[in-house]
Protein backbone atom coordinates (compact mmCIF):
# COMPACT_ATOMS: atom_id res chain seq x y z
CA UNK A 1 0.00 0.00 0.00
CA UNK A 2 1.22 3.79 -0.92
CA UNK A 3 1.74 5.85 1.76
CA UNK A 4 -0.46 8.20 -0.66
CA UNK A 5 -4.16 8.16 -0.64
CA UNK A 6 -5.84 8.19 -4.29
CA UNK A 7 -8.40 10.13 -2.99
CA UNK A 8 -8.85 12.51 0.23
CA UNK A 9 -10.96 14.87 1.57
CA UNK A 10 -10.44 17.10 4.16
CA UNK A 11 -13.32 18.84 6.10
CA UNK A 12 -14.68 19.50 2.28
CA UNK A 13 -18.02 21.97 2.14
CA UNK A 14 -19.96 22.48 -1.17
CA UNK A 15 -22.19 25.55 -0.78
CA UNK A 16 -23.92 26.56 -4.44
CA UNK A 17 -24.36 30.45 -4.91
CA UNK A 18 -22.14 31.39 -2.31
CA UNK A 19 -23.00 34.87 -0.41
CA UNK A 20 -26.57 35.10 -2.03
CA UNK A 21 -29.94 34.69 -1.05
CA UNK A 22 -30.54 31.37 -2.84
CA UNK A 23 -27.33 29.75 -1.24
CA UNK A 24 -27.46 26.27 -0.95
CA UNK A 25 -25.58 23.91 0.83
CA UNK A 26 -24.92 20.58 -0.75
CA UNK A 27 -22.59 18.58 1.74
CA UNK A 28 -20.67 20.01 4.72
CA UNK A 29 -17.72 19.12 6.63
CA UNK A 30 -16.82 15.92 4.26
CA UNK A 31 -13.93 13.92 5.57
CA UNK A 32 -13.02 10.30 4.30
CA UNK A 33 -9.45 8.67 2.75
CA UNK A 34 -9.25 5.99 0.08
CA UNK A 35 -5.82 4.33 -0.14
CA UNK A 36 -3.36 3.46 -3.32
CA UNK A 37 -4.04 -0.25 -3.55
CA UNK A 38 -1.78 -1.23 -6.37
CA UNK A 39 -2.70 -3.58 -7.98
CA UNK A 40 -6.47 -3.80 -6.82
CA UNK A 41 -8.22 -0.70 -6.24
CA UNK A 42 -10.92 -0.38 -4.27
CA UNK A 43 -15.02 -0.13 -4.58
CA UNK A 44 -16.77 2.71 -2.50
CA UNK A 45 -20.29 2.21 -2.90
CA UNK A 46 -22.39 5.82 -1.94
CA UNK A 47 -26.02 5.59 -0.67
CA UNK A 48 -27.70 8.38 1.20
CA UNK A 49 -31.32 10.19 1.11
CA UNK A 50 -32.05 12.39 -2.11
CA UNK A 51 -30.30 15.37 -2.03
CA UNK A 52 -28.03 14.39 -0.13
CA UNK A 53 -24.85 15.20 -2.04
CA UNK A 54 -23.76 12.45 -3.32
CA UNK A 55 -23.46 13.35 -7.20
CA UNK A 56 -21.62 16.49 -6.06
CA UNK A 57 -18.75 14.42 -3.99
CA UNK A 58 -18.42 12.57 -7.50
CA UNK A 59 -18.16 15.92 -9.64
CA UNK A 60 -15.96 17.28 -6.95
CA UNK A 61 -13.26 14.45 -7.24
CA UNK A 62 -13.64 14.65 -11.10
CA UNK A 63 -13.27 18.64 -11.29
CA UNK A 64 -16.02 19.13 -13.05
CA UNK A 65 -18.26 22.69 -12.78
CA UNK A 66 -20.41 23.88 -11.12
CA UNK A 67 -19.71 21.26 -8.20
CA UNK A 68 -15.67 22.12 -8.94
CA UNK A 69 -14.11 23.81 -6.34
CA UNK A 70 -14.91 22.90 -2.71
CA UNK A 71 -16.46 26.43 -1.37
CA UNK A 72 -14.05 25.02 2.17
CA UNK A 73 -11.55 21.81 2.70
CA UNK A 74 -9.37 19.67 0.15
CA UNK A 75 -10.23 17.50 -2.38
CA UNK A 76 -7.49 15.95 -2.81
CA UNK A 77 -5.92 12.88 -5.85
CA UNK A 78 -3.24 11.22 -5.56
CA UNK A 79 -2.19 13.83 -2.66
CA UNK A 80 -2.20 16.69 -5.07
CA UNK A 81 -5.68 19.30 -4.68
CA UNK A 82 -7.51 19.03 -8.05
CA UNK A 83 -7.94 21.32 -10.50
CA UNK A 84 -10.22 20.47 -12.89
CA UNK A 85 -10.57 17.18 -14.90
CA UNK A 86 -7.93 14.77 -15.93
CA UNK A 87 -7.07 11.59 -17.74
CA UNK A 88 -6.61 9.85 -14.69
CA UNK A 89 -10.57 10.43 -13.57
CA UNK A 90 -13.00 8.57 -16.21
CA UNK A 91 -17.13 9.12 -15.46
CA UNK A 92 -19.90 7.10 -16.44
CA UNK A 93 -23.29 8.74 -15.82
CA UNK A 94 -27.29 7.07 -15.54
CA UNK A 95 -27.98 9.05 -18.83
CA UNK A 96 -26.76 7.43 -21.78
CA UNK A 97 -23.67 9.34 -23.23
CA UNK A 98 -22.57 8.13 -26.41
CA UNK A 99 -22.32 10.06 -29.55
CA UNK A 100 -25.57 9.87 -31.44
CA UNK A 101 -23.56 10.75 -34.88
CA UNK A 102 -21.13 8.10 -33.75
CA UNK A 103 -20.80 4.55 -34.49
CA UNK A 104 -20.29 2.16 -31.57
CA UNK A 105 -17.06 1.95 -32.49
CA UNK A 106 -16.09 5.42 -33.05
CA UNK A 107 -17.80 6.24 -29.44
CA UNK A 108 -15.30 3.56 -27.83
CA UNK A 109 -12.38 5.01 -29.47
CA UNK A 110 -12.97 8.31 -28.86
CA UNK A 111 -10.88 9.07 -25.83
CA UNK A 112 -8.44 7.37 -28.13
CA UNK A 113 -9.24 9.79 -30.97
CA UNK A 114 -8.38 12.78 -28.59
CA UNK A 115 -5.17 11.42 -27.55
CA UNK A 116 -4.15 11.25 -30.88
CA UNK A 117 -3.83 7.54 -31.12
CA UNK A 118 -4.05 6.09 -34.79
CA UNK A 119 -6.95 5.35 -36.47
CA UNK A 120 -5.90 1.48 -37.09
CA UNK A 121 -4.56 1.31 -33.56
CA UNK A 122 -7.54 3.03 -31.46
CA UNK A 123 -10.03 0.45 -33.82
CA UNK A 124 -8.19 -2.37 -32.70
CA UNK A 125 -8.22 -1.75 -28.88
CA UNK A 126 -12.12 -0.48 -29.21
CA UNK A 127 -12.91 -3.78 -30.80
CA UNK A 128 -11.27 -5.32 -28.26
CA UNK A 129 -13.54 -3.38 -25.33
CA UNK A 130 -16.28 -3.64 -27.15
CA UNK A 131 -15.86 -7.61 -27.05
CA UNK A 132 -14.65 -7.33 -22.99
CA UNK A 133 -17.99 -5.77 -22.09
CA UNK A 134 -20.26 -8.04 -23.61
CA UNK A 135 -21.13 -7.08 -27.23
CA UNK A 136 -20.82 -8.40 -30.64
CA UNK A 137 -17.50 -7.16 -32.41
CA UNK A 138 -19.10 -8.46 -36.02
CA UNK A 139 -22.93 -7.35 -34.98
CA UNK A 140 -22.74 -4.05 -32.90
CA UNK A 141 -19.75 -1.74 -33.92
CA UNK A 142 -21.06 -0.14 -36.56
CA UNK A 143 -24.41 0.30 -35.07
CA UNK A 144 -25.62 4.13 -33.96
CA UNK A 145 -26.51 4.46 -30.37
CA UNK A 146 -29.96 4.75 -31.43
CA UNK A 147 -29.96 0.96 -32.86
CA UNK A 148 -29.26 -0.41 -28.85
CA UNK A 149 -31.22 -0.63 -26.25
CA UNK A 150 -30.57 0.57 -22.52
CA UNK A 151 -27.76 -2.16 -21.46
CA UNK A 152 -25.83 -1.82 -24.99
CA UNK A 153 -25.97 1.55 -24.64
CA UNK A 154 -24.49 1.58 -20.99
CA UNK A 155 -22.13 -1.07 -22.36
CA UNK A 156 -20.53 1.64 -24.57
CA UNK A 157 -20.07 4.13 -22.08
CA UNK A 158 -18.27 1.88 -19.87
CA UNK A 159 -16.00 0.53 -22.81
CA UNK A 160 -15.61 4.14 -23.62
CA UNK A 161 -14.25 5.27 -20.25
CA UNK A 162 -12.54 1.72 -19.30
CA UNK A 163 -10.64 1.99 -22.78
CA UNK A 164 -8.58 4.82 -21.42
CA UNK A 165 -7.71 2.94 -18.26
CA UNK A 166 -8.38 5.76 -15.69
CA UNK A 167 -6.89 5.55 -11.88
CA UNK A 168 -10.41 6.03 -10.76
CA UNK A 169 -13.38 5.22 -12.54
CA UNK A 170 -16.44 7.33 -11.08
CA UNK A 171 -20.02 6.17 -11.82
CA UNK A 172 -23.29 7.83 -11.58
CA UNK A 173 -26.27 5.33 -11.04
CA UNK A 174 -25.04 3.98 -13.88
CA UNK A 175 -27.69 1.07 -14.41
CA UNK A 176 -30.39 2.69 -12.54
CA UNK A 177 -32.11 2.93 -15.97
CA UNK A 178 -32.21 -0.94 -16.25
CA UNK A 179 -34.37 -3.87 -15.83
CA UNK A 180 -33.52 -5.97 -13.00
CA UNK A 181 -32.40 -8.74 -14.68
CA UNK A 182 -29.93 -6.66 -17.07
CA UNK A 183 -28.87 -4.64 -14.09
CA UNK A 184 -27.40 -8.09 -12.20
CA UNK A 185 -25.94 -9.21 -15.45
CA UNK A 186 -24.14 -5.72 -15.60
CA UNK A 187 -23.08 -5.95 -11.82
CA UNK A 188 -21.32 -8.89 -12.70
CA UNK A 189 -19.86 -7.30 -16.17
CA UNK A 190 -18.56 -4.10 -14.08
CA UNK A 191 -16.77 -6.63 -11.16
CA UNK A 192 -14.74 -8.41 -13.73
CA UNK A 193 -13.60 -5.27 -15.71
CA UNK A 194 -12.65 -3.36 -12.28
CA UNK A 195 -10.14 -6.15 -11.48
CA UNK A 196 -8.96 -5.99 -15.01
CA UNK A 197 -8.33 -2.53 -15.06
CA UNK A 198 -7.02 -2.19 -11.17
CA UNK A 199 -9.20 1.19 -10.59
CA UNK A 200 -10.27 2.59 -7.60
CA UNK A 201 -14.40 3.04 -8.18
CA UNK A 202 -16.45 5.49 -6.41
CA UNK A 203 -20.32 4.35 -7.40
CA UNK A 204 -23.61 5.79 -6.42
CA UNK A 205 -26.13 4.32 -6.35
CA UNK A 206 -30.28 4.08 -4.72
CA UNK A 207 -29.84 0.37 -4.45
CA UNK A 208 -28.77 -1.24 -1.22
CA UNK A 209 -28.11 -4.76 -2.92
CA UNK A 210 -26.38 -3.11 -5.46
CA UNK A 211 -24.13 -1.05 -2.95
CA UNK A 212 -23.29 -4.12 -0.75
CA UNK A 213 -22.40 -6.41 -3.62
CA UNK A 214 -20.36 -4.02 -5.82
CA UNK A 215 -18.42 -2.24 -2.54
CA UNK A 216 -15.32 -3.27 -0.41
CA UNK A 217 -17.03 -0.29 1.51
CA UNK A 218 -20.13 1.67 1.62
CA UNK A 219 -20.67 5.24 2.89
CA UNK A 220 -23.61 6.16 3.66
CA UNK A 221 -24.61 10.43 3.32
CA UNK A 222 -26.73 12.08 6.09
CA UNK A 223 -30.09 14.21 5.37
CA UNK A 224 -28.92 17.30 2.86
CA UNK A 225 -26.84 18.83 3.56
CA UNK A 226 -24.96 15.70 3.15
CA UNK A 227 -21.95 14.61 5.57
CA UNK A 228 -20.58 11.20 5.95
CA UNK A 229 -22.14 9.11 8.74
CA UNK A 230 -20.66 5.96 8.02
CA UNK A 231 -18.18 3.77 6.31
CA UNK A 232 -19.99 0.32 6.31
CA UNK A 233 -17.12 -2.51 5.29
CA UNK A 234 -18.38 -5.13 3.39
CA UNK A 235 -17.65 -8.62 1.93
CA UNK A 236 -16.28 -8.09 -1.75
CA UNK A 237 -18.20 -9.54 -4.84
CA UNK A 238 -16.42 -12.78 -5.14
CA UNK A 239 -19.31 -14.65 -6.56
CA UNK A 240 -22.14 -13.82 -9.06
CA UNK A 241 -24.59 -11.50 -8.24
CA UNK A 242 -27.96 -13.63 -8.22
CA UNK A 243 -26.09 -16.04 -5.90
CA UNK A 244 -24.31 -13.80 -3.64
CA UNK A 245 -27.54 -11.53 -2.68
CA UNK A 246 -29.52 -14.79 -1.67
CA UNK A 247 -26.89 -15.47 0.51
CA UNK A 248 -27.96 -15.05 4.60
CA UNK A 249 -25.13 -12.97 6.26
CA UNK A 250 -25.39 -10.70 2.53
CA UNK A 251 -29.06 -10.25 3.60
CA UNK A 252 -28.35 -9.21 6.86
CA UNK A 253 -25.83 -6.72 5.94
CA UNK A 254 -28.71 -5.20 3.63
CA UNK A 255 -31.42 -4.80 6.39
CA UNK A 256 -28.88 -3.10 8.66
CA UNK A 257 -28.51 -0.77 5.95
CA UNK A 258 -31.96 -0.15 5.24
CA UNK A 259 -32.57 0.16 9.15
CA UNK A 260 -29.87 3.07 9.17
CA UNK A 261 -32.02 4.88 5.50
CA UNK A 262 -35.01 4.58 6.84
CA UNK A 263 -34.08 6.80 9.99
CA UNK A 264 -32.29 8.96 7.69
CA UNK A 265 -35.43 9.29 5.37
CA UNK A 266 -37.72 9.83 8.46
CA UNK A 267 -35.54 12.35 9.51
CA UNK A 268 -35.61 11.13 13.37
CA UNK A 269 -31.22 11.63 12.88
CA UNK A 270 -31.54 14.69 13.60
Amino acid sequence: MSATNIVEFRSVTKTYNAGRHDAFTAVTNVSFEVPDLHGRGEFISILGPSGCGKSTILRMIAGLEPQHPATTGDVLVEGKPVTGPGPDRGMVFQDYTSFDNRTVLDNVAFGLECRGVSRVERHEQAREWIGKVGLNVDTDAGKYPHELSGGMRQRVAIARTLILRPRIILMDEPFGALDPHTRMQMQDLLVGLWREVEATVFFVTHSIEESVYLGDRVFILSRSPGTLLHQIEVEPPNRPALEMQREQDFQKTVFGIRDILEVLESGSDK
